[in-house]
């Protein structure tokens, strides 16, 4: 193992302990070479690999911090939503990615009309778990819609998506028909930076299948996200079904 990788295996640990909690800002560059004993190019690289891991994020002019993803190393994925959830099926794969491209945008160049199904928008106090990934308070206010994704008015995805009220004011019924990443992104000037997502096989339920034109128990590809902005603040938890045999998922971003 390089330096640098035995570095950020070092501070990971320290994460994953609770040492460095959720939030907490790392020491300096300097303090860290000095405590290391190492050059600033190799904390630089260890560093960058930690941002890679989704573990930190940098706050210009602030420094370096420790995102709100404790849980998520614990258990090396995400819950699913209390109202969602099967534990006779486990999850399969975990990742971190830094893409910030929608469903609107991934099928932009397919040449198809994209539209959306919006079953429910609403303001709720969130379930204790989503409340959690969210690191907000049970208590508090999010926003809750259930939409279905079309390609040339084939449902392709369903959608169960919370958002804390206080973070994305504003938000209308109308744009989820359109891109809810468009609105975060160009109308509030939100900069999404990366997510945690957790795979998972689940059979469709009976109003599933009915919203995505489908039969019930059909094999269907689960991905549970939380979404963060580039301050470390996670700003959304949502969880979409794919219908597995309606050709191939471009992206695993689905709003």
């Amino acid at each position: 193992m390089l330096k640098y990788q035995s570095i950020a295996s070092d501070i990971q640990r320290s994460i994953e302990a609770g040492a460095l909690k959720p939030n907490a800002k790392l020491p300096t560059v300097v303090e860290l070479c000095e405590a290391y004993g190492v050059s600033k190019i190799t904390i630089k690289r260890a560093i960058d690999l930690l941002t890679d891991r989704g573990l930190i994020s940098s706050r210009r002019g602030s420094g370096t911090y420790v995102k709100n993803t404790t849980e998520l190393l614990e258990q090396t994925g995400l819950e699913p939503i209390d109202a969602l959830a099967d534990s006779g099926v486990d999850s399969f794969a975990f990742s971190q990615s830094d893409r910030a491209a929608g469903f609107t945008e991934e099928h932009a160049s397919l040449g198809k009309k994209i539209s959306s199904v919006v079953y429910d928008f609403s303001i709720v106090n969130p379930p204790e778990d989503v409340a959690r990934h969210l690191n907000i308070h049970p208590e508090d206010f999010t926003y809750h819609h259930c939409r279905v994704r079309c390609l040339d008015d084939e449902p392709m995805v369903i959608e169960y998506t919370y958002m804390p009220l206080d973070l994305v004011p504003g938000l209308k019924r109308s744009q989820l028909y359109l891109s809810v990443y468009d609105y975060l992104q160009n109308t509030l000037g939100l900069k999404i930076s990366s997510f945690h997502r957790i795979f998972r096989a689940v059979p469709a339920t009976r109003e599933e299948a009915e919203r995505l034109d489908t039969r019930p128990g059909i094999p269907m590809l689960e991905i549970a996200q939380v979404g963060f902005l580039d301050d470390g603040t996670p700003f959304e938890y949502s969880v979409s079904r794919y219908e597995g045999t309606r050709g191939e998922i471009r992206d695993i971003n689905v709003l």
